[in-house]
């Protein structure tokens, strides 16, 4: 991929904003596409409004692009109902402007793993967000397989980093721990569960941009050492200066309290990935594209607690 080859980025959450960092580093062009054609951006960064459920707009937005990065998504309580026509019409504008497509993915589709994921699981998700997301995969490869796009896959385990609120180690964790306050987390806590950090995810899907050798399937991104999740929030209040306080929701009340919260409903759906072992393997990864470069867990901690405290401070300013 050279300089002047536009990268378009549908979307500007994390993992939006993690792949537009990593490509702005690289002297990258890049045009970032949203619903309100406004983000916090550097200087040189392009950033367009459209309606990603429209082809005709998508296919604007998509123009003149090398590689197009699919990191938008719908809200959580609505992605059985509309994340995969929004992938669909992405791919499709990708497919019109003749761009490598190079999608975000998570690790859902898996369901129930009796060890290290890797990339040759099938998929036998049991959870309706699982099943989309393995539908949206399966559709995805079909097109490239039938020649109507190029595509590949970046999966990620559960993240955390800058802009990262919604996610198992995001504002749960992070506020709390800054201001010395328990942390309630999910599941079990002495489980290993594989925490990716949000730079290192946007890193990972440039690099399967930047190698046609990835196209045709899916790829683990590289995350730093699995730990337990105690040991992962443990070590971010020792980073903050406090010390550790943490402990789990009963799942009972989690499941009663889903009946009447919707957005609590989804995560209910997902507790079993905290409830055993969830460790990803990305090795495949490595062995094609060489070492990328993996962020250890303190550092990535030490900017995510960073980047919340300046988020806290501006929010009290």
């Amino acid at each position: 991929m050279n300089s002047s080859e536009l990268n378009v980025v549908f979307g500007t959450g994390p993992v939006a904003m993690a792949v537009m960092r990593e490509l702005v580093k690289q002297g990258k062009r890049v045009r970032m596409v949203n619903r309100s054609g406004k983000a916090d951006v550097p200087a040189g960064v392009e950033v367009i409004k459209s309606d990603l459920y429209d082809l005709s707009k998508a296919r604007e937005a998509a123009s003149s692009a090398a590689v197009v990065y699919q990191c938008a998504q719908p809200a959580y309580t609505e992605w059985t109902t509309k994340f995969m026509p929004l992938q669909a019409t992405i791919l499709e504008a990708a497919a019109f402007v003749g761009a490598k497509l190079v999608i975000a993915d998570n690790l859902y589709m898996y369901g129930h793993v009796n060890g290290p994921m890797t990339e040759d699981l099938p998929y036998a998700a049991h959870t309706r967000k699982g099943k989309t997301r393995a539908e949206m995969a399966l559709a995805a490869l079909d097109a490239h397989k039938a020649g109507k796009v190029r595509v590949t896959i970046g999966r990620a385990a559960d993240f955390f980093g800058a802009g990262v609120f919604d996610s198992a180690v995001g504002e749960r964790v992070f506020p709390n721990t800054l201001q010395g306050k328990g942390v309630t987390m999910i599941g079990d806590l002495d489980m290993p569960h594989t925490y990716t950090y949000i730079n290192d995810f946007g890193r990972g899907l440039v690099t399967l941009g930047e190698h046609d050798a990835a196209l045709g399937r899916a790829w683990h991104v590289p995350s730093a050492e699995t730990l337990t999740t105690r040991e992962f929030v443990s070590m971010v209040f020792e980073e903050a200066g406090f010390p550790a306080k943490v402990s789990s929701a009963p799942a009972l009340v989690l499941k009663a309290m889903g009946l009447f919260m919707p957005i609590l409903r989804e995560v209910v759906e997902m507790m079993y990935q905290f409830e055993e072992p969830f460790v990803l393997d990305h090795g495949q990864f490595t062995r094609t594209f060489g070492q990328t470069p993996i962020t250890p867990h303190r550092e990535a901690i030490r900017q995510t607690l960073a980047w919340y405290r300046q988020h806290m401070a501006a929010k009290a300013a």
